[in-house]
């Protein structure tokens, strides 16, 4: 496969998106080395047809030409069934090669950009240090320091089923990738760039021959294993690497020789081995197992650390001597082991500093062992003993020694403790609900249900990770579908059954999850209620008046549309914030927003920007879900960046000039806001409320299919049949109408609600000063920029329902048509340069995965060839995966 060839015609619409060179030729290069290894595979026939496919949909694509659309739709018709699925899988892997290279570049471009800026510099748009002197600007130096180091930015990764890719295939990308970094470095010509031709050949041909689907579905743990990958290969040193930046610019010439003035202001959470809800595969034994390979990773990990700093701390006695501190601690260190301290002071006896990480590093280990006698008894006494090493070098007159690399380690341990990421559980109201009237007709040691059963051994696992770890390891409990105060009252209540001695019971923050329309609106008086629970006021007493709420994106979104939805949380979040207010609170609002638009996506920085005044108040929390991990933190360089972005929009939304904007826009246009809300409501509710919609759903998508890809732990129903949407999670919701190149989860209602509107002047103005609407306006032009009108036409036509599809058909184009003249855009994406190319060279490949879907969508629909049934779903399920890669942001 080869990079694409517009005609002359598209290329003069191509032009504002121009790619550049180096990115072209990594795809081009990339794409012929795909064309050799499907050449060696499977013959000149089988590239031959990929390329005769390819051509017809760029020219389709490229030049709107109809024809040329339909000749490809009947050539993928005339293949075998086995040809099918060897074009589909030879264009996802095109995807594959096509978004590792856009990465490459991205990267390629940060670091350029960075190494243009003079030295000392940090000054990017929306970077920390900019944003730091625009607060400062308005706020005063000190309350601007003030601000920066109490800020917290809390992501937390979770495991829906969205990332379609095993991982042997995220692996041999990976290799590809570090291949291509190589590659930059490499002399053109010569024996090191053949040798590295070879090997990125041999890789492609691995991924080539990897099948894309999963032989049966992972467990949590597998799902767990895989974020510690992210964890070993980026996050453990792009925390502190962000950290560092920073410190450097606010320290200036006192940079790496002053005590830093950054502290650790992230903190990693996880659903992963937690989220019980609506998922029987997560156990109390699988809790229990996941916080024990999280804590393992770590402590590995800390250990190397220790031992790499040890290693160079090679500063002897005599010009860097031991502080009196420092002697007492090598005195403790001995107490607790001969023979440790023996191996740690072996060859470095005149070396002090040296000595006591080394036996920090033996206390690492022994703590991963759980050797008592040896072991630290939680991180706060390593960072004592680290500190004692930080202060006799300050003494002794190494301050360089001290804040360099062993204030990394400081960093990293104050970041992931002896735990890595806080797990947090997560359990439907109902399920509590249940337990509570099972324990209370039975006694704890009653015959129970077997589901109490789990929601007991539940309680015994957070009381065992806490007595472990230590209570930062899973304290929080999520309440899902929390629509009575007495929801989070029972979650305290089990605590006292199961733990009926207060001084053993574990220490527990009942977190209410709003997510309906109906429990938004709820959502204060629900608040206003559990402030009078006793268990809540205990714990307010001990935190520091810290409450949190989560907000749920996926099911108002699904509930009432994603306009009605986007306004409703906005109102829940500036009422929750002026309750926190009124009550003297420190709030934390939690935001459960999944990848996909449909779902709350879209880039958190600008979502934090335009939240009411007061919600973020320096701490924003978000889901990290599926593709999106593995987009912002799988690779350590747009990692820091993605980190960098969020943590300088958190600081921004207390602006004052923020806080003004976002309120005065919110008092200006409440008028359009309800206008807004009741049309795109009305609209929604015509289609997804029409008699037979959840059948036709599920007949013009692959909503049935997904359900079989083996690509997550978790069911894709809560018990659900076709005769009801009320128990489809929003994840194959959106993720079945992205596949259908419709994306109606994202944008259905806003058409309708802006015609009704019907002032032109009056949106564009709202686009200009209102920050909500701006955004929803340009998260919508991504979502339309991923669909096609001519694809969705022939999916949407499978279930024989004209009057459905013509609805979306017509709110799809009034969509378009309001949104492009909202912005002044000429089409879509016009003036988005760089995720404008991005679609634009992928639209072609995706529609002839589309076409290939279609092909097999139909057949089973309709009930041809019944002897080629199970070859249709494989068909259908490597389209699925292979549109997943194409579209990126899926579910």
């Amino acid at each position: 496969m080869t990079d694409p060839q517009p005609s002359r015609e598209a290329r003069r619409g191509l032009a504002r998106h121009e790619v550049p060179d180096p990115l072209r030729n990594d795809v081009r290069m990339l794409g012929e080395l795909l064309g050799r290894v499907i050449r060696e595979s499977g013959g000149d026939a089988l590239f031959d047809d990929v390329e005769r496919v390819r051509a017809l949909t760029i020219r389709a694509h490229d030049e709107q030409d109809l024809a040329a659309l339909t000749e490809a739709e009947e050539l993928v018709a005339s293949f075998s069934i086995e040809r099918a699925q060897q074009v589909a899988r030879a264009f996802t892997c095109y995807f594959h090669l096509a978004n590792l290279a856009e990465e490459h570049h991205r990267v390629r471009v940060l670091r350029d950009r960075e190494a243009e800026l003079p030295a000392g510099e940090l000054m990017q748009d929306d970077s920390l240090p900019a944003a730091i002197d625009a607060l400062a600007h308005e706020v005063g130096r000190d309350e601007a320091l003030r601000r920066l180091q109490t800020m917290e930015f809390r992501p937390v990764l979770t495991a829906h089923p969205t990332e379609a890719r095993r991982r042997s295939v995220s692996r041999a990308i990976r290799r590809i990738s570090d291949l291509l970094a190589e590659r930059d470095a490499l002399a053109a010509g010569g024996t090191s760039r053949a040798e590295n031709d070879r090997r990125v050949v041999e890789e492609i041909d691995t991924l080539w021959r990897t099948s894309p689907l999963r032989t049966q579905k992972p467990t949590v743990l597998d799902e767990v294993r895989t974020v510690m990958n992210i964890f070993d290969t980026t996050l453990f040193e792009t925390f502190p690497t962000v950290y560092r930046r920073l410190d450097d610019w606010l320290n200036a010439d006192g940079a790496g020789r002053e005590e830093p003035l950054v502290r650790p202001f992230v903190r990693l959470g996880s659903w992963i081995g937690g989220d019980r809800d609506g998922n029987p595969n997560v156990t109390a034994e699988v809790t229990r197992a996941a916080a024990a390979l999280a804590s393992d990773h770590v402590l590995r990990a800390l250990e190397e650390s220790a031992r790499k700093i040890s290693a160079k701390l090679t500063l002897d006695a005599a010009g860097t001597p031991a502080s009196a501190e420092l002697t007492a601690l090598w005195q403790r260190q001995r107490d607790l082991s001969e023979d440790a301290a023996a191996k740690a002071a072996s060859e470095v006896r005149d070396q002090p500093h040296r000595r006591a990480l080394r036996m920090v590093a033996e206390r690492l280990a022994a703590t991963r062992r759980r050797d008592a006698d040896l072991s630290f008894s939680g991180p706060e006494e390593l960072l004592a003993d680290l500190a004692v090493v930080q202060q006799s070098l300050v003494a002794a007159g190494a301050p360089r020694a001290a804040y360099g690399d062993l204030q990394k380690l400081i960093w990293q341990v104050q970041t992931f403790g002896f735990h890595l990421a806080e797990l947090e559980v997560r359990q439907h109201s109902q399920v509590h609900a249940a337990a509570l009237a099972d324990l209370e007709a039975h006694g704890i040691d009653g015959e129970l249900e077997p589901r109490t059963l789990e929601v007991v051994e539940t309680y015994r696992a957070i009381g065992a990770i806490q007595r472990r770890y230590g209570v930062a390891a899973a304290r929080r409990y999520i309440v899902s579908f929390t629509q009575a105060p007495e929801h989070l009252a029972t979650v305290y209540r089990l605590a006292e059954l199961v733990f009926p001695d207060p001084e053993t019971r574990p220490v527990i923050d009942a977190v209410p999850l709003f997510e309906t329309f109906a429990d938004l609106e709820a959502s204060v008086d629900i608040l206003e209620e559990m402030l009078t629970l006793p268990a809540v006021q205990a714990r307010l007493a001990e935190n520091g008046r810290h409450v949190e709420v989560m907000l749920g994106y996926s099911d108002s979104s699904k509930d009432v549309g994603p306009v009605a939805a986007t306004l409703a949380l906005d109102v829940a979040q500036s009422r929750i914030a002026d309750w926190g207010r009124q009550h003297d609170l420190s709030l934390t609002l939690f935001h459960g927003r999944g990848g996909a638009l449909g779902r709350g996506g879209g880039p958190a920085n600008r979502a934090v920007l335009a939240q009411p005044p007061g919600s973020v108040d320096g701490r924003f929390k978000l889901t990290e879900q599926g593709e999106v991990i593995f987009a912002r933190y799988g690779n350590p360089t747009i990692g820091a960046r993605h980190i960098e972005q969020v943590a300088a929009a958190t600081l921004l939304a207390g602006a004052p000039s923020t806080e003004r904007r976002n309120a005065g826009a919110t008092e200006r246009f409440a008028d359009l806001a309800a206008a807004l809300d009741a049309s795109s409501r009305t609209r929604f509710y015509e289609l997804v409320r029409a008699d037979g919609f959840p059948q036709w759903f599920a007949q013009v998508t692959p909503l049935e299919e997904i359900g079989l890809l083996p690509i997550g732990s978790r069911p894709a129903r809560r018990g659900l049949s076709v005769e009801s949407l009320d128990d489809l999670r929003a994840i194959p919701w959106v993720f079945s109408w992205s596949q259908a190149r419709t994306n109606l989860a994202g944008w259905f209602g806003l058409g309708t609600a802006l015609e009704s509107v019907g002032d032109l002047a009056e949106l564009q103005a709202a686009y200009a000063d209102w920050p909500l609407f701006s955004t929803m306006i340009d998260n919508v032009e991504m979502s339309l920029a991923k669909t096609d009108e001519r694809l969705a036409e022939r999916y949407l036509a499978l279930g024989d329902r004209d009057d459905l599809a013509g609805l979306v058909l017509e709110e799809m184009a009034l969509t378009r048509t309001w949104v492009l003249a909202i912005t002044g855009s000429e089409s879509i994406l016009s003036r988005r340069r760089i995720l404008g190319r991005a679609v634009q060279l992928r639209s072609p490949y995706v529609d002839a995965l589309s076409l290939l879907q279609i092909r097999a969508l139909r057949a089973l629909r309709t009930g041809e060839s019944d002897d080629l049934v199970e070859d249709n779903k494989r068909l259908l399920l490597l389209s699925v995966n292979g549109v997943a890669a194409g579209l990126q942001n899926t579910g």
